[in-house]
């Protein structure tokens, strides 16, 4: 067997699963801003890049093909695609005019604001230590609710599914309303989405709780680190 190039990296099974993710999300934002009417089609986009997220990992995993540039394009698609969201959402929520506007657009700037910061700096304070970010290791000194995210998956997979769904019911009930066509199929659409929307809610708080003593021990660790060093 020949020697592993870059190319053959960059064109990993699970690697184009994260090309498609890019493509589904740039196309989305597209749609959002330009097609807003188009909401069903905008959101059938962004959830199958949401997916693809679970379908890379399985692929990498099944084909041997873990690698760290896959690692950095499923956190970089991870993030930009819920920054992207948020800021359309500061953007018809936060639009003057809109009901409470100056609130909403402090809540959607505070949620950008933490989730990239709150990331970034976890994943340089484990990359710091040469340990993966969602390993035991590499969240063993840090808050229980932190461990308690990364360890047990149920906990990590209500939170982050509840917090995308959060944003993207959001979205939906803005359009769904704006639109004036609440009813198909004798299902009242609205009705159904805020039902979604007190179940996802919690977990969406939930996560911005964990989200802020992430961005907390992270930073501790960093300076805990630099305080080892300097006493060798």
């Amino acid at each position: 067997m020949g020697q592993i190039t870059a190319g053959d990296v960059l064109f990993y099974i699970p690697n184009l699963i994260g090309y498609a993710r890019v493509m589904f999300t740039v196309g989305s934002f597209i749609m959002m801003i330009i097609k807003p009417e188009l909401w069903e089609l905008t959101m059938v986009l962004y959830i199958l890049s949401f997916v693809g997220d679970l379908f890379d990992g399985m692929a990498a995993r099944k084909f041997n093909q873990c690698s760290a540039f896959g690692g950095m394009l499923d956190m970089v698609t991870d993030r930009c695609s819920t920054l992207g969201l948020l800021m359309v959402l500061y953007g018809d929520y936060g639009a003057p005019g809109e009901p409470n506007f100056r609130y909403f657009r402090l809540l959607f700037l505070f949620l950008a604001v933490l989730d990239i910061s709150s990331h970034w700096c976890h994943m340089y304070s484990t990359a710091s230590l040469n340990i993966h970010h969602k390993s035991e290791e590499g969240n063993a000194k840090r808050f229980f609710l932190v461990r308690w995210y990364y360890n047990y998956y149920p906990f990590f997979g209500y939170c982050c599914v509840a917090a995308e769904f959060t944003y993207i019911l959001l979205f939906m009930k803005f359009h769904n309303g704006s639109s004036g066509t609440t009813k198909g199929f004798g299902i009242d659409l609205e009705q159904i989405i805020v039902a979604f929307l007190k179940f996802c809610i919690p977990g969406c708080a939930t996560k911005q709780i964990v989200n802020i003593f992430q961005l907390l021990a992270a930073c501790h660790v960093v300076a805990d680190h630099d305080a080892a060093t300097k006493n060798k």
